[in-house]
């Protein structure tokens, strides 16, 4: 059994990085900070400049905001100002309404908002907002994570200063996760001491169920659960599968004022990493308790891949989800910790390399790519058989293969990572 202090150590990270989240978080990120500068103000901003690091940008520049029926950065920036609240967090805008968001468009109208590329930025996530009004000067910076003040200030007062000299978010107090540990915990844990996770099937496959009643992003979850996809796909788990995960998705970028439960503050990525699991159990027929162990696995899992790769990066969010969502489905077939090694292997075989070109409504086909793998991943694994070291860049060791997967997201991928917010903010 793994000793107590151990357990509340990963405890206490799950809750921190498994948080409900209503809207793309890295809108959000910008929005909280936005509301943040504002209280520092202490009256309504008549200008705002928010600079950005390239990946939040990136991120942020094509998807909906929820509530709004609008795209992009400028009324995320005029709604955090206008009825934003801190205390929220990354449910910052829940409080939007029709009247908010006319105001908004006027303030975006009247030439008050201001984004900007934050230049030799060190951090990928990083965020400051300077607000300008009533003869005052206020700034708020989130960097690191997206709900990590490091600075606010009001005219020459500091009210928070947490940079402590260091451009990094400082996560050295968690702990060093590896697959065994992520398996053992996931297994042997008290039931009672990890059933907060069944929360994550209760927000996601809500949120699925409610994205049925609008059409959004590009419709892919009904889609899926129309005749035609049934005559190709047929009505299977699979097919169910698919339809769950990618409604959710499908709702989140589409703007729907619908929260999920996150991971590693992705939206997209807390669903992936739990509506293929929820669904698979209710299919299969596990129990409970199997189904609490296996979201927890499949969300530590991806809480583990993040801890090398980092919050934002050029590797697509979705092949850390469904990397997690692969072992929790092995684990409900009967997989032990070996078949779940296998199951990794073979994702990292076959999904590295996608990249993340921002959030957007088609981040939902590439969630179904994601999801679709990890259950033909599952399945070879079930069969005893996976991707060895003979092939690319597979090691015999399942850490060293995620960690071969982490160093090409987080390093390699860089150039590709500035071209493609080069094409992004070059089209005409």
């Amino acid at each position: 059994m793994i000793e107590e202090k151990i357990r509340e150590q990963i405890i206490a990270l799950m809750k921190r990085e498994v948080v409900p989240a209503v809207g793309c978080t890295e809108p959000m990120a910008v929005a909280l900070c936005v509301s943040r500068a504002t209280e520092a103000l202490g009256c309504r901003p008549e200008k705002i400049t928010a600079l950005l690091s390239a990946n939040i940008l990136k991120n942020a520049m094509g998807v909906g905001i929820p509530g709004t029926g609008m795209i992009g950065l400028p009324i995320a920036v005029a709604l955090g100002a206008l009825i934003g609240k801190s205390e929220y967090q990354l449910e910052v805008l829940k409080d939007v309404n029709p009247e908010a968001i006319e105001e908004g468009k006027q303030f975006i109208d009247e030439g008050r908002i201001d984004i900007q590329l934050k230049h030799d930025c060190c951090d990928k996530l990083y965020v400051e907002v300077l607000c300008e009004g009533g003869g005052h000067r206020s700034s708020a910076i989130i960097q690191g994570s997206h709900t990590h003040f490091v600075r606010v200030t009001r005219d020459e007062e500091v009210l928070l200063d947490e940079q402590a000299g260091s451009s990094d978010y400082d996560d050295s107090g968690d702990i060093s996760l590896n697959l065994r540990l992520v398996y053992d915990f996931a297994m042997q844990a008290p039931l009672d001491e990890i059933s907060f996770i069944i929360e994550t099937r209760n927000y996601n496959l809500k949120a699925a169920q409610e994205s049925l009643k609008g059409n959004y992003g590009h419709c892919l979850g009904k889609t899926m659960d129309r005749p035609l996809s049934h005559g190709i796909f047929g009505n299977t788990i699979f097919s169910r599968i698919l339809s769950k995960t990618a409604l959710a998705t499908d709702a989140r970028m589409g703007g729907a004022l619908i929260p999920v439960m996150s991971n590693s503050g992705s939206g997209n990525q807390g669903i992936c990493a739990t509506n293929p699991v929820a669904v698979y159990a209710m299919e299969n027929e596990n129990t409970e308790e199997e189904l609490i162990r296996a979201l927890t696995l499949s969300h530590l899992t991806a809480i583990y891949i993040k801890q090398s790769l980092g919050k934002l990066s050029a590797l697509c969010g979705c092949v850390v989800a469904s990397i997690g969502s692969s072992c929790g489905i092995t684990y409900l077939m009967g997989g032990d910790y070996g078949r779940i090694c296998y199951a990794v292997k073979n994702m990292i075989a076959n999904l590295t390399g996608m990249i993340c070109d921002g959030a957007k409504p088609s981040c939902a086909l590439k969630i179904a790519s994601g999801v679709s793998t990890a259950l033909l991943s599952a399945v070879l694994a079930m069969e005893g058989r996976h991707v060895t070291s003979a092939e690319g860049i597979i090691d015999d060791d399942v850490d060293r293969s995620i960690r071969n997967l982490t160093v090409i997201g987080a390093d390699a991928m860089c150039a590709t990572d500035s071209m493609v917010l080069d094409i992004m903010t070059s089209k005409g």
